[in-house]
């Protein structure tokens, strides 16, 4: 039996790992497109392309690998599809455009409060297949699904969660109908003995909800004052990513207590590089949004300050549409926008049609002490300064981590 790990980043490292001992008399083969991966085994061999893989009797790809990539007789399977066909627990899953990460830490923590022992997984906290031996059958599993791990999902969650969608990585799906295809399938395989919890003042999530056979909870709705006080994050898209997460909770622990609701969402304090306050330095706050790459995310972050803004946009192309995120900005008090990296040129004309008048600073690739120091010399006692990009990482950093800490490292160091 031959055994192809397509991709060899967290995952396809975890994928080989499970594989292994699953099939230990199996021939197995590493392909990534890169001319030399780390952590490679000394008796696994390797192939720096995707081609050549026709006599494979199984493929096991990576996230970002499109299954329509990969030429083969064998089958396509993916760590997801493996974890989905042996995971003993139930499943909540969670997808959307932005906003994966904070709901399921916040369905996480509220069901850590009611007792429930939780485990994790996908894109966020550690690679699935790595805990999947460690599961028992009353554990929680909270899965964050990118439309990456959806194109070929061939099993649903119990509860499935839809937050906001807009169009995004549009630099790998065809169009914006393939993206929110991958999405819908996250509902696919649903019963009327599941659970969809969507978005409806979305109509993409609305939609892939409408097509679901599970029973629909729609959300934002009305918090109380007392739980909405347990929120520690800013912003009111933070406000609607708790309600999905008590949503979700309640779909599967109809008696949750208020004070289970109240304790697990005032643990969570937040994650990294998500509208994550830095310092306050002379008088003015400063804020880590790295992990905003579409022009939503910006938008939701310039929402979630009344103060004089200082906002920081630019990076590597996605295809994305900045008219919106220009409109908004003409409706905010924002003072200065500084754009930086490889779409500045794209950005800067999308104001410019917008007529906005803030001032604008364009800089050519510039490196994020500067940037920060730019913003510390043009800041006013008052002021936010918010590094939230509304575009990827890649032209200048290894990933949204990387710039958020080069930025959070600048500002420690004004």
């Amino acid at each position: 039996m031959k055994i192809v790990i397509a991709g060899f980043g967290v995952e396809g490292q975890s994928n080989l790992r499970y594989f292994r001992e699953k099939f230990p008399e199996a021939d197995f083969l590493v392909a990534d497109e890169r001319e030399k991966v780390d952590n490679l085994p000394e008796n696994v061999a390797y192939q720096a392309e995707f081609s050549g893989l026709e006599d494979a009797d199984l493929i096991v790809r990576s996230p970002s690998l499109p299954p329509k990539k990969i030429k083969t007789s064998g089958r396509i399977w993916s760590a997801t599809n493996e974890f989905f066909a042996n995971c003993p627990a139930t499943i909540i899953g969670v997808t959307g455009t932005k906003g994966k990460g904070t709901t399921c830490s916040f369905i996480s923590s509220i069901l850590r409060a009611t007792g429930k022992t939780v485990h994790l997984v996908g894109n966020i906290g550690v690679p699935a297949l790595d805990i999947l031996p460690k599961i028992e059958k009353n554990d929680i599993v909270v899965y964050e699904l990118s439309s990456f791990q959806l194109w070929d999902l061939q099993k649903s969650p119990h509860v499935a969660v839809v937050l906001m969608i807009e169009p995004d990585h549009l630099n790998v799906h065809a169009d914006f109908n393939d993206y929110l295809a991958a999405k819908a399938n996250i509902t696919k395989s649903q019963t009327a003995d599941d659970y969809v919890v969507y978005n409806s003042q979305n109509e993409f999530s609305s939609s892939i909800a409408d097509a679901s056979l599970a029973q629909k909870k729609e959300y934002p709705f009305v918090l109380s004052d007392d739980i909405t006080s347990a929120i520690h994050l800013p912003g009111k898209h933070n406000i609607d990513n708790a309600c999905a997460a008590i949503a979700a909770v309640k779909s599967i622990l109809p008696n949750v207590s208020d004070d289970e609701i109240k304790r697990g969402l005032s643990e969570f304090t937040g994650l990294p590089h998500r509208l994550k306050f830095v310092a306050e330095k002379y008088g003015v706050k400063y804020y880590d949004d790295s992990i905003s790459t579409t022009p939503g995310s910006a938008i939701a972050a310039l929402k979630a300050f009344m103060e004089p803004k200082i906002l920081i946009l630019g990076g590597s192309d996605k295809g994305a549409d900045y008219s919106e995120l220009a409109k908004e900005i003409a409706g905010q008090n924002v003072r200065l926008i500084i754009i930086n990296g490889a779409n500045a040129d794209e950005i800067r004309e999308v104001l410019r049609e917008e007529k906005i008048d803030c001032e604008i600073v364009q800089l050519n690739m510039t490196g994020m002490k500067e940037v920060a120091k730019l913003a510390k010399n043009k800041a006013q006692s008052g002021d936010v300064v918010i590094l939230s990009p509304a575009a990827a990482s890649f032209d200048m950093f290894k990933g949204y981590s990387d710039r958020g800490e080069q930025f959070v490292a600048a500002v420690e160091e004004l």
